[in-house]
């Protein structure tokens, strides 16, 4: 009696194209996860809209009526929004994306496909929620009567970049969580902590400029950055701290992939 091996990437010898031949599979997981957000909950697309809102109104109180900090000359509910875009795009990507592989316990244990499918499809999610409050924005911007200019053509590069922004750290903790199911405690603190230590409510110029480079380690700074510059249109861009953000996305995402794909073999076993 002979026995099947069925191991990631050793079906067509390449895992790469193993990704491309399944891509239906990717579909039909964004589609899943995209219904199962917004048709199991009482308020619905709603909610996409709440959550930003609500933590811009508390954002522009404190930080723009309270402390009183500089705009840049734009309505602040604006310069807070512009910033709220990207981050909570990552927060949602990367939240759905490390819990995405035990919720398809089923899936993995069963049948073959590459992994890396799986973390990505959860993406989805926070795209469709990142373009409702895009949406929001643009109503914020009609109330203000405040518009940008051709700098939004950025937007086409910051939104590719904000994605790969959001894989990797989600594909490195998504993988940890497979095997240390406590992991997941971790994610909403990790969350909370880059809520506060990226410059949402406030602008990174305000941070001392000998501590602005190492500031910038942080890969949400230089993303925020540049959402805003592209979209408020007064502020200044620090080019070296977007090249050091844009270098630690990068270096996430690669390490992020390597070690996804380094433990991927193991997952229908552990988990």
């Amino acid at each position: 009696m002979q026995e099947l091996l069925i191991e990631a990437g050793h079906v067509e010898r390449n895992y790469w194209r193993d990704l491309w031949r399944y891509r239906e599979l990717f579909y039909f997981l964004s589609w899943r996860d995209i219904l199962v957000r917004y048709k199991q909950t009482v308020l619905g697309v709603a909610w996409a809209l709440i959550q930003p809102f609500l933590t811009m109104v508390i954002f522009t109180i404190v930080f723009g009526r309270i402390a009183k900090l500089p705009s840049g000359g734009a309505p602040y509910p604006i310069f807070v929004f512009s910033a709220l875009l990207p981050w909570q795009f990552f927060a949602r990507s990367f939240s759905e994306g490390a819990a995405s592989l035990v919720t398809n316990t089923n899936l993995i244990s069963k049948v073959y496909f590459p992994r890396l499918i799986v973390p990505a499809a959860s993406v989805m999610v926070g795209l469709v929620d990142f373009l409702i409050s895009f949406g929001l924005l643009a109503v914020l911007m009609a109330w203000y009567g405040y518009w940008p200019g051709a700098r939004m053509l950025a937007l086409l590069i910051l939104v590719p970049a904000a994605i790969f922004t959001s894989i990797g750290p989600g594909l490195w903790i998504a993988a940890l969580n497979v095997k240390y199911r406590d992991v997941r405690y971790l994610v909403p603190f990790i969350v909370q902590l880059g809520l506060y230590i990226s410059p949402v409510g406030f602008s990174s110029d305000m941070v001392p400029p000998q501590w602005r480079l190492v500031y910038s380690l942080n890969p949400m700074v230089g993303l925020i950055d540049g959402f805003r510059w592209a979209i408020v249109g007064r502020t200044t861009l620090y080019l070296p701290g977007i090249l050091l953000s844009l270098a630690v996305s990068v270096t996430f995402l690669a390490f992020g992939i390597w070690y996804f794909r380094k433990t991927e073999r193991s997952f229908a076993d552990v988990i």
